[in-house]
């Protein structure tokens, strides 16, 4: 049954007219929640002040640094230091409570304020988020996108589909925040999915701005960590299933069973999954067992509910596809290039047409839709190669971006990051030797890692998979990252493409605990404006 979009709240305009401030993305009203109400919800065993039925509290963090007047303040245990240590900053910032556990507790005997005490601090959060914030998801529609790979390109594709279909949308993701298409500023303490105070607050923003749709991004960790436990969402939707994180969930089937937990009856009203991905024919099974509406998409298999009858080129450069759905044939033309492309595009058309959107006005806003760093096209003139730039950072990511470009001489700048899953470096540059003629191993973000012993263990990788597959491929050790590109863009013709992968949208490099100001598309231009300066042959 399709899922019904909210109206569009009356006297809402689209985007709040001011850019909120950095520092936090607050609403600017809530009506405040008394206290026992919060510990009510979430059975707190203790206050430790006696006129704590008085306290109202208007809002909510975890980050001391972030605390606004009126605020409760989470303080959970971390890795180096317990957050109730900082309480006192908190309550001097204005905060009028703390949550936290037995051990935060003992911390804040003498804090002067009143002291929520759970065995969960961060079950707890979400919900009395949730609460302070209004239950702001309740008033739009939720679309939640998970997966390996293709997050952010799914809900690029689908935000744009569903304001072509005349929708007031938010999204919510890796690369940023986005209020009917225009970026919000924010200071982000996660990557991709925001811990559930920030989150709710966020969502409350987007009501405020008159959106109806939102759109998230839901990673492994954030299902793991509860950040979106009091959400539910109206589709979700899997994209694929393949080796990531693996030092935050120690092995692949946690990894898998984190996502899973996005596909059951108390998160998502109804499913939208890629059936070409074994792992997504698993939960096929399982949402079936469950109850809960599915639907499946696939590439080109007629099997499934939403899947392409063809694919081809156009005169532009667009690629136009035949998209058969359960009750009709739509065509659309696609901006991004590569099959995996066409799948997104087709899951989030998908995810659409669950909500009764009207199908074909929604297509018709993928032609233009372009997703930063991901196979993002940097023109760099005449006699220059074709260049892009992606975030693939994991082995079937590579793989896959690799065979986006195939037809021509490929040439592939790529590493891996330091401080993560070091097991995939070897399979990364074995992708690119497979897939690539040239490959230039060279940093990602090394974090505290010495980037040598990193670009070894993908170059040995590299190294092993040409000598078993007896490839032809040339396998460089291109050093820093400038150098690497600037060593690319000299092995590259003009009949050449030249793809640099790992970091794609991101503007700075992780090295010796130091961030520095590096964008792989300012770099790619501003090495191939020295190289013709200088007079080197294109």
């Amino acid at each position: 049954m399709p899922v019904e979009l909210l109206p569009h709240p009356v006297g809402s305009v689209g985007p709040v007219s001011s850019a909120p401030r950095a520092s936090a993305l607050r609403p600017r009203a809530t009506p405040g929640v008394g206290l026992s109400q919060l510990s009510d919800l979430a059975g707190a065993t203790a206050l430790t002040t006696r006129e704590d039925v008085r306290t109202v509290v208007t809002g909510v963090t975890l980050d001391s640094r972030l605390v606004a007047p009126g605020d409760l303040y989470v303080a959970l245990p971390g890795h180096a230091h317990h957050g109730a240590r900082f309480a006192g900053d908190a309550v001097g910032s204005g905060a009028v409570a703390v949550l936290t556990d037995a051990a935060g507790e003992r911390l804040t005997s003498d804090l002067g304020q009143p002291v929520l005490v759970v065995d969960d601090p961060r079950h707890a959060m979400a919900a009395m988020a949730a609460l302070i914030y209004g239950h702001p998801a309740r008033a739009m529609t939720m679309f939640a996108i998970t997966g390996t790979n293709g997050k952010t390109t799914t809900s690029y594709l689908l935000d744009a589909a569903l304001r072509a279909a005349g929708q007031h949308t938010g999204v919510i993701g890796t690369i940023g925040y986005l209020l009917d298409g225009v970026p919000l500023e924010a200071v982000r303490t996660t990557v991709t999915t925001p811990e559930s105070p920030e989150l709710q607050a966020l969502l409350a923003v987007l009501v405020e701005g008159g959106v109806q749709a939102c759109v998230m991004e839901v990673s492994s960790h954030a299902l793991a960590l509860g950040r979106v436990d009091a959400v539910t969402f109206d589709v979700s939707a899997f994209t694929n299933f393949g080796r990531d994180h693996l030092d935050f969930h120690g092995d692949e089937e946690s990894y898998f069973e984190a996502k899973a937990s996005l596909f059951t009856p108390g998160r998502t009203r109804s499913a939208v999954v890629n059936v070409d991905d074994a792992r997504g024919r698993v939960l096929v099974d399982r949402l079936a067992r469950a109850s809960v509406p599915t639907v499946t998409v696939s590439l080109l298999d007629p099997a499934a509910d939403y899947h392409a009858t063809s694919t081809a080129l156009d005169a532009d450069g667009l690629t136009s596809v035949v998209l058969r759905t359960p009750t009709e044939e739509v065509g659309f033309r696609l901006g991004l290039p590569g099959d995996y492309n066409v799948r997104n595009a087709i899951t989030a058309l998908a995810m659409v047409d669950v909500c009764g959107v009207d199908l074909g006005r929604a297509a018709d806003g993928l032609a233009a839709a372009r997703v930063p760093g991901r196979m993002q096209r940097v023109d760099l003139g005449a006699d220059a190669p074709a260049v892009f730039v992606d975030f693939a950072h994991t082995p079937q990511a590579v793989t896959a971006a690799l065979a986006a470009v195939a037809g021509r001489r490929r040439v592939a700048v790529l590493g891996c990051g330091g401080d993560r899953d070091p097991d995939k470096r070897g399979p990364i540059g074995s992708a690119a030797a497979a897939g690539a003629e040239v490959v230039v191993v060279t940093d990602d973000n090394p974090r505290s890692e010495d980037p040598v012993a990193i670009r070894r263990q993908v170059l040995a990788g590299a190294r092993a998979a040409r000598e078993s597959g007896r490839l032809a491929t040339e396998i460089l050790d291109g050093g820093d990252r400038r150098s690497a590109i600037r060593r690319a863009l000299q092995l590259s013709g003009p009949r050449d493409v030249l793809i640099i992968l790992g970091k794609g949208h991101e503007v700075g490099q992780e090295i010796g605990g130091h961030t520095v100001a590096f964008s792989d598309v300012d770099v790619v231009r501003e090495e191939w404006a020295a190289r013709t300066t200088a007079g080197a042959p294109p």
